[in-house]
């Protein structure tokens, strides 16, 4: 079976029922919660990881530079990440992946994504994504490999403002 946005203590209560192959939470360069138990135990039980959302919900990609560059329909708008002065005040983790991405010769979206898969063959990411374009970039971050002192950089970025929801 799979599983989506649980704890630790979920999933060991679940594989007493049935083994779990399959844990799927929100992971990105802005959303680093599991890394602290769920991921480390996912692969020490040999359960693939599944990050959703891993370009922040295209906010990582550098989409996005103020609140109005949303779609007046777009759900993002109600998510406190979104609003304004955390939208501002976000934008200074994207300068930086961007800062990565330009050294590596690479795109915001690729560093993000790289980011994520850097954190071990159990990982499997799923962004979304509607137009082709953005699908050939993001496949373009399997072959990417950061540097040690990329990976530094990037996991040294500060948390973002707001919450997820």
């Amino acid at each position: 079976i799979g599983l989506s946005e649980v704890t630790v203590a979920e999933i060991e209560r679940a594989q007493a029922e049935h083994p779990v192959t399959s844990v799927q939470s929100e992971l990105s360069l802005w959303t680093r919660d599991p890394l602290a138990e769920v991921l480390p135990y996912c692969q020490q039980q040999g359960i693939a990881f599944l990050p959703f959302s891993p370009l922040g919900r295209g906010f990582l990609a550098g989409r996005f530079s103020s609140f109005d560059d949303l779609p007046r329909d777009d759900f993002r708008r109600g998510l406190p990440r979104f609003q304004q002065d955390a939208l501002r005040a976000n934008l200074a983790i994207v300068g930086r992946v961007r800062q990565v991405a330009e050294r590596a010769g690479a795109t915001p979206a690729q560093i993000a994504l790289a980011w994520v898969l850097s954190r071990g063959r159990h990982v499997v990411p799923i962004p979304g994504t509607k137009p082709p374009r953005y699908l050939a970039d993001n496949a373009g971050a399997a072959d990417l490999r950061l540097s040690e002192a990329d990976l530094a950089a990037l996991d040294a970025l500060p948390a973002p403002e707001g919450a997820r929801y």
